[in-house]
């Protein structure tokens, strides 16, 4: 195995063992023992327990950033549907990364994954305000906004753990949620409000 593939092989092992276990309960020998690898060889990739929850959490957001790219085309509904479809698809394929770092994320935090969860806020911010049609936002559509993403973090979080909604369901939902407070936010913008799309 070459060295950037036995790197890849122990951020993998991490994530896996992120997505049913705190990161912070993680040790080095559950990693070298899911990995198959030996503690000398562990150490010789990675100069520290910590240094490999960074990389493995920055590659879950490398993730969601790549995959969020690409999904704006159509009219602004379908648009908006699509983005809302591509969080749940994204997270879903890096669900043990995707939940390490929304439920445990301020345990282990640092600047970089700090810098890289808001990464990822930030470009589903900007898919929505595109999907929108809004290239200048008010400060309460974008204050809106932000609330929201904290809403589909929160449902994606339970939601990855529990299946307890269809998948189908759960993007109709988020959508609905994100026209409720857009409306809500119409009535009190001085501009005039912002084009809620239509349902489906």
């Amino acid at each position: 195995m070459s060295p950037q593939a036995r790197r890849d092989d122990l951020i993998r092992a991490a994530l896996d063992l992120f997505g049913s276990r705190a990161p912070e309960l993680v040790t080095v020998d559950d990693i070298v023992a899911r990995a198959d690898v030996s503690r000398p060889l562990f150490y010789r990739y990675f100069p520290s327990l910590r240094e490999l929850r960074v990389q493995a959490l920055r590659t879950a957001t490398d993730g969601l950033i790549d995959g969020l790219a690409g999904l704006e085309e159509g009219p602004p509904e379908v648009r908006l549907r699509a983005a809302v479809r591509g969080l749940i698809d994204v997270a879903d394929h890096y669900r043990a990364g995707y939940i390490a770092l929304l439920r445990s994320g301020s345990v282990i935090a640092t600047s970089e994954t700090d810098a890289a969860i808001d990464e990822v806020r930030n470009r589903a911010v900007a898919l929505i305000l595109d999907a929108l049609g809004v290239s200048d936002p008010s400060p309460l559509l974008s204050l809106t906004l932000r609330c929201w993403t904290a809403v589909v973090e929160g449902a994606l979080l339970s939601w990855l753990q529990e299946r307890s909604v269809a998948r189908e369901d759960l993007d109709t939902w988020l959508v609905d949620q994100l026209t409720a407070m857009l409306g809500a936010t119409a009535q009190h913008e001085p501009a005039g409000p912002v084009a809620v799309p239509a349902g489906s």
